[in-house]
């Protein structure tokens, strides 16, 4: 895992252009509080949010800094949906439950504005997402994806795009087709973040930063402790995904934490940036290794892509994203890579989120799986409802099954390892 002093977390583009107005003190005391977050990050920061607008006394643990980790370094891309395809969770659940899934996510792309307005947060926000196809069979398995989606979810909102529109949108040869999302969008998950932290504690929410959760006593009167103090509270929520450690080693093994990566150009000027995403639109392609990117609000390219499942970071990441990078936009061969920096998100092994309780009044969100940006700022809301007595969308979540990955804490890895080397084969055979 990521150290505070490792490079992929100082070079980030993020940290270099949000300004850390406001800092937290770690906690040196025992305090009492209706419920304790573990993590500030946006899962856990929403909720509390929430949780204080219901009345709830709220404090927040961290044990960095506030958006240290995935809420704080990610790729940038707000979307509804979930990582996994929906008929995953419509096998489970059935259509009308996989239905109140689906609006949730379109709800949770919502919230981020909704937010953003109550709380005057800057976030960079820019309207519009392009899921591209690199193959003929990915580009008709795109078309009826929006099709899909229209039908049997209610969503309009996805507009297809054949190869011959493709360059009004991207200024690349790589794509087959693409399908455009007008209620997704991007914004800058930095200052994003630490503007919900500003409205928490605006709110009375308590945050410590340097505050490691290192034990969780649950009981009637739960106990949360750390190196310096102790919070006794009546709730506790676990919203520090791969970075729990040991906490809860039993949420751990159906998680797995995988690194990615990010690099961000040098300014490529405003006229440069428009000729190479005319619409300003965030873009993912399809792959199982996939690549995705946007532009910032001052023209850089972000782009993302390599990932590491054996938690090794990747030698020369500056150079490997600019391979990448150039794989897309040749165009770009006379500009520098000024930052490269990553992290890890947790996926499960259905690519759904895994949210539940450990016991009545333990809850835990995680399992994201790389597409928790929006869903995250959701999913804290839903469970501040069920610890205000309304959990019927917490449970609805909740009946998601998951399962451990194989191979215990020694071969997980090394198995996982072994089945992306043949999605990245499946890949390269379209």
């Amino acid at each position: 895992m990521l150290s505070a002093d490792d490079p992929l977390v100082r070079h980030s583009y993020y940290e270099a252009s949000a300004e850390r107005t406001d800092s937290y003190p770690p906690l040196q005391t025992d305090i009492a509080c209706d419920v304790c977050v573990v993590g500030a990050g946006l899962a856990g920061l929403s909720a509390a949010i929430d949780l204080a607008d219901a009345g709830f006394t709220v404090a927040v643990l961290e044990a960095r800094q506030v958006g240290w980790g995935a809420s704080g370094r990610n790729g940038g891309q707000a979307l509804v949906g979930l990582a996994s395809d929906m008929q995953i969770v419509e096998r489970q659940l059935g259509r009308a439950a996989a239905r109140q899934v689906w609006d949730a996510t379109v709800e949770a792309v919502e919230l981020i504005h909704a937010r953003c307005e109550r709380f005057g947060i800057d976030c960079e926000w820019q309207d519009g997402f392009i899921a591209a196809a690199v193959t003929p069979r990915r580009a008709a398995e795109l078309a009826h994806w929006g099709e899909m989606l229209a039908r049997d979810y209610g969503y309009p909102r996805i507009r297809h795009i054949d190869r011959a529109e493709l360059p009004q949108w991207i200024a690349s040869s790589r794509y087959q087709a693409a399908a455009h999302d007008s209620g997704s969008g991007h914004l800058h998950p930095l200052k994003y973040t630490l503007g919900l932290a500003r409205a928490a504690a605006g709110l009375g929410v308590k945050i410590f930063e340097q505050s490691q959760a290192i034990e969780v006593r649950p009981g009637r009167l739960a106990e949360v402790r750390t190196p310096q103090g102790r919070v006794h509270c009546s709730h506790v929520l676990l919203a520090g995904n791969v970075y729990l450690a040991d906490l809860m080693p039993q949420l751990a093994a159906r998680i797995m934490p995988v690194g990615t990566f990010i690099a961000a150009s040098g300014p490529l000027g405003a006229e440069r940036a428009a000729q190479l995403l005319p619409h300003g639109t965030a873009v993912s392609d399809t792959q199982w290794v996939l690549d995705y990117f946007r532009l910032s609000r001052d023209h850089r390219m972000l782009f993302g892509g390599r990932v590491s499942y054996s938690t090794l970071p990747p030698p020369r990441l500056p150079q490997a994203m600019r391979r990448r990078m150039l794989g897309v936009f040749p165009q770009l061969a006379d500009v520098p890579i000024e930052f490269a920096w990553g992290g890890y998100v947790d996926i499960t092994m259905n690519r759904a989120p895994d949210f539940g309780r450990v016991t009545d009044n333990v809850y835990y969100l995680q399992g994201f799986s790389g597409h928790g940006l929006a869903l995250t700022g959701l999913a804290g809301r839903i469970v501040a409802e069920a610890i205000s007595g309304t959990a019927s969308r917490f449970d609805l979540f909740a009946r998601i099954k998951h399962r451990d990955f194989p191979g215990g804490p020694w071969l997980r890895t090394p198995l996982l390892v072994l089945a992306m080397a043949w999605y990245r084969m499946r890949d390269l055979i379209g």
